[in-house]
């Protein structure tokens, strides 16, 4: 039977951009014979009263209670396949739509209720969808277009500038050896499991937007958009 994953510690609700917010929490894993425990973000959306969530982290209840000031949890979006696990707590919890990309079902086994695609609405700040499309595993993206675009992304483009304090120290010195702790940053990790193609990061990167924010980091404002261009060429050396 299902069980939800606990609400490890987190951080604060915080503002990045005008009704849209994130909040930075624990995420506890297993690879290869190794326990690993790094940081996730959850991105908020309030259009009005409504709130869309992205990239899931499940809160403390003094954390929902945080939440539920801001609006009524009405979606709740996922992004890559390698997240989702906290998608259910907050489908059952407030009965929220849960929208996810064809074929991949929720942590639980459930499908999702809608489908994210690049050609139809995405739910919440007028947003569009995204997709690497040679990625072996489902990924996306999310465009907002206020504040000159705003890039929602998953693994495919992280923003770990430090090891923050939800890491463990292994874990951290770690991913510092592995290159994997940088400004828009396109992990070694995500590009071994899923082989996308670098036609995907340049179609990503003609889209219109200058800030980040990923599952994986605090939003990077501005630049992002350049640092990105300059990641690509690294990462696919012609």
């Amino acid at each position: 039977m299902f069980e939800y994953t606990p609400a490890w510690p987190h951080g604060a609700l915080q503002s990045a951009f005008a009704d849209v917010y994130f909040v930075v929490g624990t995420n506890k894993t297993h690879h290869a014979g190794t326990d690993l425990q790094t940081s996730r973000t959850m991105v908020i959306l309030r259009d009005g009263g409504a709130l869309t969530l992205v990239n899931t982290v499940r809160l403390t209840e003094h954390g929902l209670g945080e939440l539920e000031e801001l609006g009524r949890v009405r979606n709740v979006v996922r992004l890559g396949a390698f997240h989702g696990r906290d998608d259910p707590f907050y489908r059952d919890r407030y009965g929220a739509t849960t929208w996810a990309l064809p074929g991949v079902r929720c942590a639980d086994g459930r499908p999702a209720d809608r489908e994210l695609d690049p050609t139809a609405p995405f739910p919440a700040h007028g947003g569009k969808v995204f997709v690497f499309s040679t990625a072996s595993f489902p990924e996306a993206a999310v465009v907002l277009p206020q504040e000159g675009g705003i890039l929602i992304t998953c693994d495919a483009v992280q923003n770990w500038t430090r090891v923050d304090p939800f890491f463990s120290k292994e874990t951290g010195d770690s991913f510092l050896e592995q290159g994997l702790i940088g400004a828009a940053n396109i992990p070694s990790t995500w590009l071994s499991a899923c082989s996308p193609d670098v036609a995907d990061y340049r179609r990503l990167v003609s889209l219109t937007f200058r800030h980040l924010i990923s599952a994986h980091g605090e939003p990077l404002r501005d630049d992002a958009r350049a640092l990105l261009r300059r990641r690509i060429a690294a990462a696919f050396p012609e």
